[in-house]
């Protein structure tokens, strides 16, 4: 899909292409960041491509090493996300924080969910090359093309598929309506796989709630499948509770009912959940975009303050450490 800019608002998302280069250990994310502390890897296999495929546990995955040893992927099964080595870049708000996330990570949709032994399959090796020189929007870009002061984005149609997105309609000085899907936002009927049609609300047009942003990102943007119903299905459904507890890919956090602790095994790209009310369901659901220049645990979601999709800090911290309002409702966090 070609796009074009056209329109430019304050800046709010730097996003800086350096030269490619060599991905270690420490920039992957997740348990691999660490050197897989947890993990018991088997004996990697390899053929003519020069790719190495070698098996990792908790999460069970596949890390791509090149002919150098240097991590270029990682792949996890019953997930179709997948983190790419690439150019450096930094994704910053400066408006709501001083932190920015400077990351090699790129996140890209695999064309089918990973399995062990899935290495031999025709696919993989031609689309790891193809995915290593892809500088196109990946899942994190996308994610931040929502921002306040974002540019519009439109389609060959001359639809706006990206550009400032609002949380929901005012209707009071301190509440803001939920209920904005991605169709809403991009203002048109959308017929998901499993039969539901729906209209786009105008007042709802241009605006996201937190899992209507997901829905954007990973499923109109990148392709991920769709759905409306909440039963267990390929697509990725409506509501951030059903994302949690019914939705497709890898579950790497489960939910007690408590804070979680296994951080390490996040990497940019995974979907993490909140329970930011009285309620033990899940409520809140946003993107985990990795480290930031503070070192914590940052992550994007479109919420009422400040008012859509934000890494920032405004109306709670965007991380996972400390005693801030979304770190301590943190509750589990699944891979797609």
């Amino acid at each position: 899909m070609t796009v074009a800019l056209i329109g430019v608002g304050g800046i709010l998302v730097g996003v800086v292409l350096g030269p490619l280069i060599a991905m270690t250990s420490s920039i992957v994310g997740g348990a691999d960041a660490e050197g897989g502390r947890d993990d018991a890897p088997a004996l990697p296999s390899s053929d003519q491509s020069g790719f190495v495929f070698t098996r990792l546990d908790n999460p069970g995955r596949t890390v791509v090493t090149d002919q150098q040893d240097v991590i270029v992927a990682t792949l996890t099964d019953g997930a179709r996300t997948t983190t790419i080595a690439g150019p450096v870049r930094t994704f910053s708000e400066p408006r709501y924080t001083h932190a920015a996330v400077q990351t090699a990570t790129w996140v890209r949709i695999a064309p089918q969910p990973w399995h062990p032994g899935a290495e031999q399959q025709p696919w993989v090796r031609p689309w790891l090359a193809a995915m290593l020189v892809d500088t196109s929007p990946d899942v994190l870009a996308v994610a931040t093309e929502y921002m306040q002061d974002a540019p519009d984005v439109v389609d060959d149609d001359g639809l706006r598929i990206a550009g400032n997105a609002s949380f929901g309609p005012e209707i009071s000085e301190t509440r803001r309506a939920i209920g904005a899907d991605f169709y809403d936002y991009l203002g048109v009927p959308w017929e998901f796989a499993d039969g539901v049609s729906k209209e786009p609300e105008d007042e709802q047009y241009s605006a996201l709630d937190c899992s209507g942003y997901l829905r954007l990102v990973y499923g109109y943007r990148q392709g991920y499948p769709l759905q409306w119903g909440s039963s267990p299905g390929p697509g990725l459904p409506r509501r951030a509770n059903d994302m949690a507890t019914v939705g497709p890919g890898t579950m790497l956090i489960p939910d007690r009912g408590e804070r979680p602790t296994e951080l390490d095994r996040l990497q940019a790209g995974d979907l993490l959940f909140f329970t930011t009310d009285d309620e033990p369901d899940i409520d809140h659901s946003g993107i985990y975009l990795g480290r930031d220049t503070d070192g914590l645990h940052r992550f994007i979601s479109s919420r009422a303050t400040p008012n859509g999709p934000t890494l920032g800090d405004m109306g709670g911290a965007s991380v996972l450490d400390g005693d801030g309002f979304f770190a301590e409702r943190f509750r589990t966090a699944r891979r797609l």
